[in-house]
């Protein structure tokens, strides 16, 4: 596990629970309107943070803490990820996932072995133009079976978009909403000062 950050208290970041939050380094997407491009880019991760110091932290606020929140950069995307949520579980914690949905196959396994117990994905586009939101060449059809597994899976979930007016229309959060019968969608305001911070981190990655 890569983590880039602990946050030790929050009261909005897991609906109904008092949380801490996880945050894992490294992403497959290149969103423009990134608020974590200190998690995402390579040239800047920091030294990442032992699991041991999160797991002895845990410990420590068992039955103070309820849940904790696993975010990124891209959770799914890390070799260890199962294994630290085993371990976590195993503490009595309710574990958050947030999600690209770009990994179906860990979603499918964290969900097979009752590892987490809410899952929120975001929806970076419809469809047809998540290459131009994500800025990867992407097979939205792998985007399609996260969504398919995590409504169908029983637990609490939401879907959410940030929604950045110089590229998605009306039109296009309609869209989102349609295609999840609008159940469970959060539609959130694209900061311009994120935005700005991201595409500066874009053009150095370049240079």
């Amino acid at each position: 596990m890569k983590i880039g950050g602990l946050i030790k208290f929050t009261l909005i970041d897991y609906p109904g629970h008092v949380a801490a939050v996880v945050f894992t380094q490294g992403c497959n997407f290149r969103c423009r309107y990134c608020h974590n491009p200190e998690l995402v880019y390579p040239h800047l991760l920091q030294e990442s943070m032992p699991k041991e110091d999160v797991m002895s932290f845990l410990r420590r606020r068992q039955g103070s803490l309820e849940g904790l929140v696993i975010t990124g950069g891209e959770p799914t995307l890390q070799s260890g990820l199962i294994d630290f949520m085993t371990e976590v579980k195993a503490l009595g914690y309710k574990i958050k996932l947030d999600t690209n949905g770009t990994k179906p196959e860990v979603i499918e396994a964290v969900l097979e072995k009752k590892l987490v117990d809410f899952i929120a994905m975001d929806l970076k586009a419809p469809l047809e133009k998540y290459s131009q939101i994500t800025g990867v060449e992407f097979d939205p059809k792998i985007i399609q079976k996260s969504m398919d597994l995590i409504i169908s899976s029983g637990l609490p979930y939401e879907f959410r978009t940030t929604y950045d007016k110089e590229v998605l229309t009306d039109s296009d959060i309609m869209a989102i909403s349609d295609s999840i019968n609008g159940k469970n969608y959060r539609v959130q305001e694209c900061l311009p000062v994120a935005k700005e911070k991201a595409a500066l981190k874009v053009m150095h990655e370049e240079l």
